[in-house]
């Protein structure tokens, strides 16, 4: 009998628990893992430092737990064809085991490409699935029920050990610098399974209790929330260990407060694969239009005077500038005010949401392509479908930052500026701006934009778009094919009926 050599291939899958390729390796004769970091990715234009160095120190992590269990993981940079060609000379392996993914146009090229050269080396590839995502869907009816199915079955755990026939040397992993990368300066969250499945268990147990109220402000969200969405998106954990975890904290809980608050998190689990679907079924989106009427809204408009204003926290609007430079320094903000930050691009300064979500997809640690690209249309207005929501930078400064706390934390040049006109300075006399040593438009610049007549402007624009037939039609068209459905799902925790996942304006932690 022909010896059977498997190549486990990890992507965005770094972890040992509950990872179905690893599981099935055990059937192997012998069995060997592969990385693979790849110019295309560290290229693309969402790339940052940033999650190059948080997939490293994973991979430092993935490899000893696998060296634990008998399998060598080997870490090599090119392409992936490059790469399978090479290690399939050096070892002969048979078959290919992976998980899906969605990811961004350049991962979607390269399986396409893998796929021609499985066929034509004659290599078994097997992909398993890791999230609710479902390939080739032809219907959103009954996904719901397909997404409990899945988060309900039974964890994939490793009950062996691999028998590693082939010894490879395993250099050092690269860094930044070899990579040719810069570094990224960013305090991040601390990376791998080990620190995932702490933060698991510190939000079900302990932090979860303030979710509901605490996901809105970019003060108490930073520890409300649960702060889980880098370890999805790089899966050191994968979204069925979250949902089965979070069912049993729930069924368990202590009290009703924490049972309550859990339940809201629950829901939102469906929702981070709802969005991950629209991408799946339309990978289009990340560079076009959800709804084509839109085409040639924004594009042509293009301001790089505000583009840069915006990026560098330097708007005018204290709000929109923390949060901002907040992100900048640590790959991570709150739902809400991340969607504040793309209203306040695409609406007030009329930004197309391509720039504006490359830059924020360098800075987002948790960087999901199909939540993101979604979510960027979403709040841009140009899915058609949503309801548009505008935000006001003041008034979110005034009910989520309501003593000042987060602008003056980010903001130093604010910090003497009074409460009062500490989420609109630019309302201060000259006598009230020497006194807080801020002068407006030396100190803190002026307001790039001028909040009340953009707003008009946009809503002009946007209504009036929204109310052609052209756009009437093809909104049916998008809600068909992307729109969410009554789920008809049990109950989380056995507890409460589900009906109708969360509004967008509650989806506090879709990214967070």
């Amino acid at each position: 009998m022909t010896a059977r050599r498997v190549l486990v291939w990890f992507k965005r899958d770094l972890r040992v628990h509950d990872h179905a390729p690893l599981v099935a390796a055990l059937a192997h004769d012998d069995a060997l893992a592969l990385f693979v970091i790849e110019p295309e990715w560290l290229h693309s234009p969402e790339c940052d430092g940033s999650h190059v160095d948080f997939v490293l120190a994973c991979l430092t992590e993935l490899r000893a737990a696998l060296a634990v269990r008998g399998m060598p993981l080997l870490v090599r940079v090119g392409s992936a064809v490059q790469v399978l060609t090479q290690l399939h000379n050096e070892v002969a392996f048979t078959h290919l085991l992976s998980h899906e993914e969605t990811g961004p146009g350049w991962s979607y090229g390269r399986d396409l490409q893998v796929v021609a050269w499985c066929k034509a080396s004659r290599i078994a590839w097997q992909e398993f699935t890791q999230t609710g995502v479902v390939r080739r869907l032809r219907s959103r009816s009954g996904w719901a029920q397909r997404w409990q199915a899945r988060m309900d079955a039974p964890l994939h755990l490793l009950d062996g050990k691999f028998v590693a026939a082939v010894t490879l040397d395993q250099p050092a992993l690269p860094t930044l610098s070899s990579l040719g990368l810069m570094p990224h300066g960013k305090k991040l969250q601390p990376p791998g399974e080990k620190a995932a499945r702490q933060t698991l268990k510190s939000f079900l147990q302990v932090r979860g209790y303030d979710y509901r109220k605490a996901l809105s402000s970019p003060l108490s969200a930073e520890e409300g929330c649960s702060r889980l969405s880098p370890h999805l998106a790089f899966g050191t954990l994968s979204m069925r260990t979250v949902h089965q975890a979070t069912e049993v904290a729930i069924g368990s809980a202590p009290d009703r407060a924490l049972a309550y608050s859990l339940r809201g998190f629950a829901g939102r689990l469906r929702w981070h694969c709802h969005f991950m679907q629209k991408l799946e079924d339309e990978p289009n989106i990340e560079f076009h239009n959800f709804a084509r009427v839109c085409d040639g809204l924004r594009e042509n408009d293009f301001n790089d005077h505000y583009f840069s204003a915006w990026c560098e926290g330097r708007t005018g609007y204290p709000m929109v500038d923390a949060c901002m430079r907040s992100l900048i320094a640590t790959g991570w903000l709150n739902f809400r005010m991340r969607a504040m930050l793309v209203s306040f691009a695409s609406y007030h300064l009329w930004l197309h949401w391509r720039q504006t979500g490359l830059f924020l997809a360098r800075q987002f640690l948790d960087y999901e392509p199909g939540i993101h690209w979604s979510q960027m249309q979403m709040q841009s207005g140009t899915t058609g479908i949503n309801t548009l929501r505008m935000y006001s930078p003041t008034k979110q400064a005034q009910d989520q930052d309501p003593e000042g706390l987060f602008i003056r934390r980010w903001i130093p040049e604010l910090a003497r500026v009074p409460l009062p006109y500490l989420a609109a300075p630019w309302k201060m006399d000259e006598s009230l701006q020497h006194m807080a040593g801020c002068m407006i438009g030396v100190d803190y610049p002026r307001p790039v934009v001028d909040d009340k007549a953009a707003i008009k402007a946009a809503k002009d624009r946007m209504y009036g778009l929204r109310q052609t037939q052209e756009a009437r039609e093809e909104a049916g068209a998008v809600q068909a094919r992307h729109g969410s459905r009554k789920s008809g799902l049990p109950p989380s925790g056995q507890r409460r009926k589900v009906e109708e996942p969360p509004t967008p304006r509650a989806q506090g932690d879709l990214f967070a």
